[in-house]
């Protein structure tokens, strides 16, 4: 299947029932959008303790421990599946609960916060809030790393650039996300983001909760807030039993790889 949340686009392969067939090869040919199909992350759902377990690769085939859009978009197809209005999927990060927010949207806890430099990871000990990085951003983890930098004008960075030196910084030794935000209000955020192993996206849901966690550490605004991103809005809210974030899902089309495509591998 192929799906986006808000313009943050993945290839979905229901491995239920059967082998997990997927291989950094398959999802590298599969993630090429010239020779392939492309994506931002390819989600596989495979059978759970709970409705279903996701894993989640790279368009350079690695793996990614969380994707918020491909959960939520995963979760809004489970629940069309089978009538249910509540999820509880597990992946890399742990247990992840999904709801039906209502008027199409779908609503995902991603968990609390990884906010100690082991957790996250960072290279060493150091103080999470400000990093010792020009921009002094923050890092965030939500079951993968992320840098937040916090920025008068989001629109002016260049981000190809800013994006590709900060994903491999040696404070990173996984590589990380990189987001550039500027506060709108104590309620609101405007962000960019560089996906690692990706590159630009017009939206990230990892991002999107890494963004308000960080804001709301650092007092910029509340634990709730709008975030707008290049492909539209989510909303976040950082409860006490995590992250929940909340917007809008559309599956495109389902397909079948060919026997060839399959053979050139």
């Amino acid at each position: 299947m192929k799906m986006h949340g808000l313009g943050n686009d993945f290839v979905v392969i229901d491995s239920r029932g059967q082998k997990d067939c997927v291989t950094p090869e398959l999802a590298r040919a599969v993630g090429d959008r010239h020779t392939g199909v492309g994506f931002d992350q390819l989600a596989v759902v495979l059978d759970g303790p709970g409705d279903a377990h996701l894993v989640f690769y790279n368009s350079d085939g690695s793996t990614a421990g969380a994707c918020g859009n491909a959960t939520r978009c995963v979760a809004r197809y489970l629940m069309n599946e089978t009538g249910k209005a509540e999820l509880h999927l597990t992946s890399a990060r742990g247990d992840l609960y999904a709801m039906d927010a209502g008027d199409g949207l779908t609503s995902v806890n991603m968990g609390p916060p990884q906010l100690d430099w082991q957790d996250i990871p960072l290279a060493r000990e150091m103080d999470t809030l400000e990093l010792p990085i020009d921009g002094a951003p923050t890092a965030t983890g939500m079951g993968n790393p992320h840098c937040t930098f916090f920025v008068d004008n989001a629109e002016a960075v260049d981000l190809p650039t800013f994006g590709t030196v900060h994903e491999h910084h040696p404070l990173y030794p996984e590589r990380t996300n990189v987001q550039v935000a500027s506060i709108i209000g104590p309620d609101h955020i405007r962000m960019r983001v560089w996906e690692r192993g990706v590159g630009i996206t017009l939206a990230s849901g990892s991002s999107s909760c890494a963004t308000a966690v960080a804001a709301a550490r650092r007092g910029l605004t509340r634990r709730k807030v709008q975030v707008d991103l290049d492909g539209g809005t989510l909303w976040i809210d950082w409860r006490d039993d995590g992250v929940w974030m909340t917007g809008a899902t559309m599956h495109v089309f389902d397909g079948v790889f060919t026997a060839d495509f399959l053979k050139g591998l």
